[in-house]
């Protein structure tokens, strides 16, 4: 068998009656075994292990799953490790059971490219029925309404409920909810009478002021009086002109220290501090200086 430069060229047939030299033998895949071109076949050389890369699957009545058989095993066998170990009755319903448009009359099976879901009643349909009208969608599903404050205060003035004698630490914590609901209730009530009050006391001192202000522009004009001499003048000007003259002049000549008067911008009023022009003001003119 083979030559002299490739001594292992070439093997026999391993079937008895040929034995025949091939210098392209085949071998079986599931006897692995040398054949001739004549015998390569699993029935020309009756192979013993015909079934041996078989893929055969049992369906199980009671799950519904596919139990592959082992070629090498006996199926008695794999049947009862499926049984014992793998099977699931429960499973049964899940595969066997298709799922179907519920639209009305529709019997479509739904499967993953006809199933559309529907964006309103979040339900899963054939392509017939995907839109609301043709299924008669039922609309979008309204979401619980947010807890109420106001209700709960409404509630609070209402009879409290009789506690129940199933239902006794129940009542107890609405019983103390309501009276917290109760005493914030009543401080916001206060709060907000308590503005409404000044809301209106500034109106009417707003209101009085400019009273004032339009009665002293109709000819009510109010003289001014000098801090220091009691020297009346008609205006603020002829009093600011007094003092530069006659009071700083004497101030400069005996050391004394220079006086400065304040004018209301409202009423032309003079004042010699600052802290008396602003209390004017939030007296006389409810705080608006007109600047």
């Amino acid at each position: 068998m083979g030559t002299p430069e490739f001594p292992d060229l070439g093997q026999h047939c391993s079937v008895s009656d040929c034995n025949q030299i091939d210098f392209l033998p085949f071998t079986c895949d599931r006897c692995d075994l040398v054949y001739c071109l004549e015998h390569r076949s699993y029935i020309q050389h009756k192979c013993t292990k015909p079934n041996k890369k078989d893929v055969t699957v049992v369906i199980c009545p009671l799950c519904a799953q596919g139990v592959r058989l082992i070629p090498d095993q006996d199926p008695n066998i794999t049947w009862e490790n499926h049984v014992n170990i793998e099977c699931d009755p429960s499973n049964f319903e899940k595969v066997t059971k298709k799922k179907k448009c519920p639209a009305p009359g529709c019997r479509e099976v739904l499967v993953f490219s006809n199933t559309i879901k529907c964006r309103d009643c979040l339900m899963d349909h054939c392509l017939k029925h995907r839109f609301g009208p043709d299924h008669k969608c039922s609309g979008p599903k309204k979401l619980e309404t947010s807890f109420s404050f106001m209700s709960l205060l409404s509630m609070s003035g209402k009879d409290e409920p009789k506690p129940s004698s199933t239902s006794t630490t129940s009542s107890r914590w609405t019983t103390s909810f309501l009276n917290v609901a109760s005493n914030i209730r009543a401080s916001a009530e206060a709060g907000m009478s308590k503005l409404s009050d000044e809301i209106n006391q500034a109106w009417q001192a707003a209101r009085e002021g400019v009273g004032q202000s339009s009665g002293n522009g109709n000819g009510n004009h109010q003289e001014e009086q000098c801090p220091q001499c009691s020297a009346k003048f008609s205006s603020v000007t002829a009093l600011v002109d007094h003092a530069q003259k006659v009071h700083e002049t004497k101030s400069n000549q005996l050391g004394v220290k220079k006086v400065t008067i304040d004018a209301c911008p409202k009423c032309s009023r003079g004042f010699l501090d600052s802290s008396s022009l602003v209390a004017h003001v939030e007296k006389d003119h409810a705080g608006f200086s007109g600047a």
